[in-house]
């Protein structure tokens, strides 16, 4: 139910203070817990100071202050990109080549990615070597995964290594193995495979998960680059209307870089990074900035399901019955990872994709809590994509709260139901309803780069659940359009532990808010990723606007 602002009814910080800015004339939905709407709201430097009717908030209005014309259109609170790797994307076009399949990008054909990578080698500066990213392999035309042979047909000269769109798994040419000294001989690296060539042994260039034995010879990017990659990705977030991203998983090194970004203006929005944890002791997180704050620890379990990398509990609908994917390590030792953080006190987010990997994660977890109990602790599970109802009502006991990847079901799902998992496990990717039914506080996500920032899309694709192909999958698992909003603002404030100054639009909290061309609770639900964002405003400063100065948003009405 949504409830309105009565006449005469204010929140204010201090009536002394003199807003900045009053927005007026528009739809304010505050998103707070009684999903109230409101008129009007004022700021002072960076935070809300009232929020209530225009008549009361006009009252505060001095000749210093700006009143901001809303034209009609809709403020909520600024979105959050819940689940993300910022900055990759800017490097996406500048620095390694783009080698997405519709609807993301171009590439349709080996013949095509080729082209690609012969098109960057032009421009690229990194010491010598060829990147790319974003590559699939079931949208591809021959179906399968390129291999070194295809990339030494573009260079044998030039180390080349490209990414799959999942991030989990990628090819490297026969130079690049070389310079990793990888050979038939090589082990079988712990929680992933080499990929050989079944006529020859010798490896085909192909890795799963086991990628770090050839991207530890890529050379880093310059500062120059990084600082490039970071002024790009900002423009890209700022215009989705998002305000904070959520890295999951990031190092001493990528986050002193994004505080340099900050330090020379190029970073627009605010960042939490969580930080990798792969050792048994904890990282020691860093002093945080304006902009740049740190939050808990990353780990993972398993892999993706378009990789076949996922670890589920009953065989991928591929054919082979012996073939449910794998852990990235047992679950003995996965729960010695987590009872280390979760010791020390830090949250900790958990990949799992598959429900096998989710039962690892789970038992992990509620070890840690029967040592050591911690109340409110919200450890995560990052993507959570074939949870069980069982394993729902565990997470519900233990207080576990997960980030789904609702994207799936668009760029996925047909594929998720014909090739990966079959219709039945299909339907229940992200059980978005079975959570919301069970009071369980979630997030929905992009994982950026993996699929291209867009909280509009994910709130549109929870609320309808359609494929790429304009089919229905799961449709029991739709969620109302409020709660699909809460979980790209207020939830994912609250499970990063910032509910406190982001999320809602309340007194006392950041002045961060996306405008909308449209009120998405009164927008036809298969229209709702055709809303625009017209401006993003971060700490009561514009940072992207759609509609230059002086060009209002179309059909403005009168002032209620």
């Amino acid at each position: 139910m949504i409830r309105f602002w009565v006449a005469g009814f204010l929140f204010c910080t201090a009536l002394a203070q003199t807003p900045d800015r009053i927005y007026t004339n528009g739809t304010i939905l505050t998103l707070n817990k009684a999903a109230t709407q409101a008129q009007a709201l004022a700021t002072a430097g960076d935070k809300i100071i009232a929020v209530g009717t225009r008549d009361e908030l006009m009252k505060l209005a001095t000749d210093r202050t700006v009143v901001i014309d809303l034209h009609g259109k809709t403020m909520l609170p600024g979105f959050y990109a819940a689940h993300d790797h910022f900055p990759s994307v800017g490097h996406l076009g500048l620095h390694t080549a783009d080698l997405n399949s519709p609807p993301i990008g171009k590439i349709e054909t080996i013949a095509d990615l080729q082209a690609a990578l012969r098109e960057h080698m032009k421009s690229s500066t990194r010491d010598g070597w060829i990147t790319g990213r974003g590559y699939d392999d079931t949208l591809l035309k021959e179906h399968r995964h390129p291999t070194r042979d295809d990339l030494d047909a573009v260079s044998k000269d030039r180390p080349m290594w490209i990414t799959h769109v999942s991030g989990h798994l990628g090819v490297a040419n026969s130079r690049a193995l070389a310079i990793a000294g990888i050979t038939r001989d090589t082990p079988k690296p712990a929680g992933g495979v080499i990929r050989h060539d079944p006529r020859t042994g010798e490896p085909n260039g192909v890795f799963e998960e086991s990628l770090g034995l050839i991207t530890k010879f890529l050379p880093g990017y310059t500062r120059e680059q990084s600082l490039e990659a970071t002024a790009a990705a900002s423009d890209i977030y700022l215009k989705q209307g998002v305000t904070t991203a959520i890295i999951a998983g990031g190092s001493v090194d990528s986050i002193a870089a994004l505080k340099r970004a900050e330090a020379a203006g190029v970073l627009k929005l605010r960042v939490r990074s969580m930080r990798f944890m792969n050792g048994a002791q904890p990282p020691r997180l860093s002093t945080p900035s304006e902009l740049v704050s740190i939050g808990g620890v990353k780990m993972q379990q398993d892999g993706s399901l378009q990789g076949l990398t996922g670890y589920l509990t009953k065989p991928y609908a591929t054919g082979d019955p012996n073939f449910s994917g794998y852990a990235m390590r047992s679950r003995e030792a996965l729960t010695t990872l987590v009872k280390s953080a979760h010791n020390a006190g830090l949250q900790i987010a958990i990949h799992g994709n598959g429900d096998a990997a989710i039962d690892d994660i789970l038992a992990a977890y509620e070890a840690a809590q029967k040592a050591n109990p911690r109340a409110d602790a919200r450890h995560r599970i990052e993507h959570c994509q074939t949870v069980r109802e069982d394993q729902l009502d565990k997470m519900k006991q233990l207080g576990v709260t997960p980030s789904f990847f609702i994207g799936h079901v668009y760029y996925w799902g047909d594929r998720h139901r014909d090739l990966f998992l079959g219709p039945e496990r299909a339907a229940r990717i992200s059980p978005l309803e079975s959570a919301r039914r069970r009071a369980i506080r979630f997030t929905l996500h992009d994982d950026t780069p993996v699929t291209p920032v867009n909280p509009l899309l994910l709130v549109w694709g929870a609320v309808n659940r359609q494929t790429r192909d304009g089919k229905l999958l799961g449709p029991d698992q739709r969620m109302p359009v409020i709660d699909a909003l809460r979980a790209v603002t207020s939830e994912a404030a609250w499970q990063n532990f910032e509910e406190a100054a982001k999320g809602s639009i309340e007194v006392g909290k950041l002045a961060d808010f996306t405008i909308l061309s449209e009120n998405p609770l009164q927008t036809p639900s298969l229209k709702l990723r055709d809303i625009k964002v017209t401006e993003t405003i971060i700490g009561g400063k514009s940072r992207f606007r759609l509609y230059p100065d002086g060009v209002a948003a179309p059909a403005p009405p009168k002032p209620q």
